[in-house]
């Protein structure tokens, strides 16, 4: 991702909320709730990568991965020491395997990076 793209992750959070009622979206602004909000806040440290699908020249998804374990935790949080994965592509672009993809691509960056697989 490049840095004046960062932008796009507050789209991709959103995108990655899971709508329970497509015809009621939930209002944009749900994503500046802190249990939200942390997968993009202060996004760009050192353990911070991200990696973008384009198609056409416009960005249709992205996987997103940091270390979030501040007094609030991510939903996935394993330990202080293990990124944790976001992933988001627009609906029109889903069930084409770019988001396979997209996590293979990151898993590979993660073990070149000399992270390891986390059981604890």
């Amino acid at each position: 991702m490049k840095q004046n793209e960062v932008g796009i992750l507050k789209d991709m959070l959103y995108e990655a909320i899971f709508q329970t009622d497509e015809k009621n979206l939930l209002p944009r602004d749900v994503i500046e709730q802190p249990e939200l909000s942390m997968y993009i806040n202060n996004w760009g440290k050192p353990d911070d990568l991200c990696l973008v699908a384009e198609v056409d020249g416009k960005i249709v998804g992205a996987v997103w991965t940091g270390i979030l374990a501040g007094e609030i935790k991510g939903f996935g949080n394993i330990n202080h020491e293990t990124p944790e994965f976001a992933i988001s592509l627009y609906k029109e672009y889903r069930n084409q395997g770019i988001g396979t993809n997209l996590i293979k691509q990151m898993i590979h960056n993660l073990k070149t990076r000399g992270y390891k697989q986390s059981n604890t």
